[in-house]
């Protein structure tokens, strides 16, 4: 397969421009795709330009990374139903630096080889460029018509909050950084999800009208859940391809926790497998869903891709301790940070630390913290054996809590019932 017959079957294109496949298949091609940097990291969302881009360079041709220093002083309009803020110049940066780090874990910018990856930032030739210049070599090669013409500009228009000068001008910068590109690293090829297909069109004319040149398109489609919720979002927010923001445990989660119906496209879109590997996969899954084949390794190849596979296995383990049959020892192998990740979001308790020194009667200990409404209530789930401390179920003769039992001598993770678990920290 070639490259446009590659993305076609995993799903990876929407629209593309006539002659694009050819000219994949004539030469080594400069491409590029446009990150956003409201933030100082990634998030999921990115990953399909950034998969784009590593198709690309493993095609053998040239990705060229643009981050919008100059655009992100504005924001993109694109089918967005109110204006953004503006950022300032120290927060770009910041984000800027973020983002360029993480694409350095995906592409190949250090090798000696033609197409390796490259990173610009629109900034460093819209600096200087001044408003009168801009209307003057830019401007006049686009018209009002054209510009009213794109989906994007027309529904916001006709809504309620209308469109700023700034935001009408952003498809025009944003052709601008296609022209750029492709006259000075003979670029001639732009990608990006299917709601920047106006902006990028518009980069193609301008090359066309102000160049005399010729450039190509493709975008890739915009992804929702099959439940119809949006893709990336979960009850915290956006899941982060920063580990700081959203922890590798709680990454390899959402994937694992993906429905069938999306496990079979996702597997396609995210992981580097190859065609006869995923229909084994798929065919596998359908005759034993219940051991949800798709999800494990889809969470496990994108999981070892953004992370490591060190993060991979300790995000298994985790699992296994909530979720299986995990060991004591597994538990108590955790150091805070990786039990901290484990464990948020499960409800929590203090209790004093002095207290446990002394021994703290376990039903007492459990009606306290508030794992439950009463005393009789705890003894009775005691004597039926449905409460575990670290794992281990207690048994008829433990009466007490104490320091012994704490991990890191610092928390206790009390089991009630099958899945409702307390973390209790002794302060």
């Amino acid at each position: 397969m070639n490259l446009v017959e590659e993305l076609k079957w995993r799903g990876m294109i929407q629209d593309v421009m006539p002659g694009t496949e050819e000219l994949l298949a004539k030469e080594m091609v400069s491409g590029y795709i446009g990150f956003d940097p409201t933030s100082n990291s990634l998030h999921i969302g990115s990953l399909v330009p950034i998969l784009l881009l590593v198709h690309l360079q493993r095609a053998g041709h040239k990705p060229y990374a643009l981050v919008g220093g100059a655009t992100g002083m504005i924001g993109d309009p694109s089918f967005k139903s109110e204006e953004r803020n503006l950022l300032s110049e120290e927060t770009l940066q910041h984000n800027l630096a973020g983002i360029k780090k993480q694409l350095g874990k995906f592409l190949d910018f250090s090798s000696e080889q033609p197409n390796k990856a490259e990173m610009v930032n629109n900034y460093d030739w819209f600096k200087d460029f001044s408003f009168l210049n801009f209307i003057r070599d830019v401007g006049k090669h686009i018209t009002v018509n054209y510009m009213m013409s794109k989906d994007s500009v027309r529904k916001r228009l006709e809504g309620d909050s209308g469109m700023s000068f700034t935001e009408f001008t952003y498809q025009l910068i944003q052709g601008y950084d296609f022209y750029w590109l492709y006259q000075n690293k003979n670029c001639k090829l732009q990608m990006g999800g299917s709601d920047q297909w106006g902006n990028i069109v518009t980069g193609t004319e301008l090359i066309r009208r102000k160049a005399g040149g010729e450039a190509f398109a493709f975008t890739c489609p915009l992804l929702t859940k099959a439940d119809g919720g949006k893709f990336g979002k979960t009850e915290r927010g956006n899941v982060w391809l920063d580990p700081e923001k959203t922890s590798p445990y709680q990454f390899y989660q959402f994937w694992l926790n993906a429905s069938d119906e999306d496990a079979t496209k996702w597997i396609k879109i995210f992981t580097l497998l190859g065609k006869a590997e995923i229909d084994a996969l798929i065919t596998e899954h359908a005759a034993a869903p219940h051991a949800r084949a798709l999800q494990k390794k889809l969470a496990e190849e994108i999981t070892c891709f953004v992370h490591s596979r060190e993060d991979y296995e300790f995000a298994v383990k985790a699992s296994e301790i909530l979720f299986g049959n995990a060991a004591t020892e597994v538990l108590a192998s955790l150091n805070e940070k990786q039990l901290l990740q484990v464990m948020d979001g499960v409800p929590t308790a203090e209790v004093a630390y002095s207290t446990l020194e002394a021994g703290y009667d376990l039903i007492s200990f459990l009606a306290d913290t508030s794992i439950f409404p009463s005393k009789g209530e705890a003894k009775k789930m005691v004597q039926a054996g449905g409460i575990a401390i670290n794992k281990n179920k207690l048994s008829a003769d433990k009466t007490t809590v104490n320091t012994a039992d704490l991990l890191q001598n610092k928390y206790l993770l009390v089991q009630k019932g099958k899945k409702n678990y307390f973390l209790v920290k002794a302060i």
